[in-house]
């Protein structure tokens, strides 16, 4: 039986949202509540509560790699890395469309970030693909989709804040995502490989081999920046905190001689805003998901599943939770609140919590191209100039080939724990 302040926060919740109130002061709302009707909680627990959750170190890591995504983006990288793709890939049919995913797989490693992967690449790539034959809805979908690789692939900002609201390793994280991320790059090549011969796509210019050096030597230090940062976490040289501030540095040294004063204040404040957005909905998440751990929810959780036959019975049961919450919430979000809530269920049953971890990240990923919420699918349909729904059908065939691959990843657990346990 649910407590009865927890169910007036959960329908004070739903309300908010329904009317449109911003999430952040949603999820404050919702926990007033209990608030109220607990003499036991008073406000000044609230606002310890709200700070206790950002007093993170880990949580510092954040900021650094969104703004490093953003310096990156500022400073020409991104048409570095789209010049690359394009003397690689460019010459197969429908060439543009697996540039978008190259490009996509590359920048994810770069930025840590979905939403900097679908405004860079797609700004670039969108209008390019809609002149080169393929239909708006086709060219959203795929960069859209593409871009969700931004929050699997490490550096990820996603893997980060899970590791820090769960204590998992964010190293073991970072090597855990790598396979599921390049999974999906693959099974997006398929769909872009079936689409260009469905439409009667024509391929590209073939590049040549110095072209193609050229277009290396340009994008390379670009391309150094995620090894450096996964080699000096795995190897304990570096924390990711300290990491995403030298990636920071290093983004400023790379383009030193793209990016002014004036740009790289502009690229600072705006960071900053998104960052405080951000922060104060995870602050806010944190005091909500403390508020159901104090009415028990986890252990009622942990009974109501612990029958459950195997470990991927509630690994499916978080997928589900994941994909519907994604349907209104941001994934920071959700990770603050589901993710300890099902943590002791899931060492109950013996599943690693890296390989919980993945499966719950690639889950919430995938509700950045879900509407109504759905972030990236929304922006890139602004950028292509059309209505989210004309891209639903073509982003929908790309939804359930992602589907399988976390399909096969709960089926293949081995897929993302052997590579964690090779961190030192």
């Amino acid at each position: 039986m649910i407590p009865e302040p927890v169910f007036f926060m959960l329908l004070t919740l739903f309300v908010c949202i329904l009317i449109g109130a911003p999430i952040g002061f949603a999820l404050v709302l919702s926990t007033l509540p209990p608030v109220i009707m607990d003499p036991r909680l008073t406000e000044i627990l609230l606002a310890l509560r709200l700070y206790k959750t950002l007093d993170s170190f880990v949580l510092l890591a954040v900021p650094f790699f969104l703004l490093a995504g953003n310096l990156m983006n500022a400073s020409g990288v991104t048409n570095r890395l789209i010049d690359l793709a394009q003397s690689l890939v460019g010459h197969l049919k429908g060439g543009l469309g697996h540039v978008n995913v190259v490009v996509s797989m590359l920048f994810a490693g770069v930025s840590g970030s979905s939403t900097a992967d679908t405004a860079g690449v797609g700004s670039v790539l969108i209008p390019a693909m809609q002149k080169s034959g393929y239909r708006s809805a086709c060219a959203v979908a795929v960069t859209a989709a593409s871009s969700v690789m931004g929050s699997i692939i490490p550096p990820s900002i996603t893997l980060v804040i899970w590791g820090a609201v769960t204590n998992t390793s964010v190293a073991q994280l970072f090597a855990a995502g790598l396979i599921p991320g390049l999974l999906i790059g693959f099974v997006q090549f398929c769909f872009v490989f079936y689409r260009s011969h469905h439409d009667g796509m024509q391929p590209g210019p073939r590049s040549d081999w110095l072209t193609r050096g050229k277009n290396l030597f340009c994008a390379g230090p670009a391309l150094l920046l995620p090894l450096m940062i996964l080699a000096g976490v795995t190897f304990g040289l570096v924390t990711p905190t300290e990491a995403s501030i030298l990636a920071v540095v290093y983004a400023i040294i790379l383009g030193y001689k793209e990016l002014s004063f004036k740009g790289l204040v502009h690229e600072f404040v705006s960071s900053s805003k998104l960052v405080s957005l951000s922060l104060f909905c995870l602050g806010a998440a944190g005091f909500f998901g403390w508020l159901l751990a104090y009415y028990g929810i986890p252990g009622m959780l942990a009974d109501a599943t612990k029958d459950a036959s195997s470990g991927i019975a509630l690994l499916f049961a978080v997928v589900a939770v994941c994909l519907v919450l994604g349907l209104f919430l941001d994934s920071l979000i959700i990770i603050v609140i589901i993710g300890p809530l099902f943590l002791p269920a899931m060492v109950a049953a013996g599943v690693n919590p890296v390989h919980y971890g993945i499966v719950a990240c690639v889950s919430l990923s995938m509700g950045l191209i879900t509407p109504p919420y759905g972030l990236c699918l929304l922006l890139a349909s602004a950028l292509g100039k059309i209505e989210v729904h004309e891209a639903l059908l073509e982003t929908g065939q790309i939804f359930l080939l992602m589907l399988l691959v976390l399909c096969l990843v709960i089926f293949l657990p081995w897929l993302t724990v052997a590579p964690a346990q090779l961190i030192l």
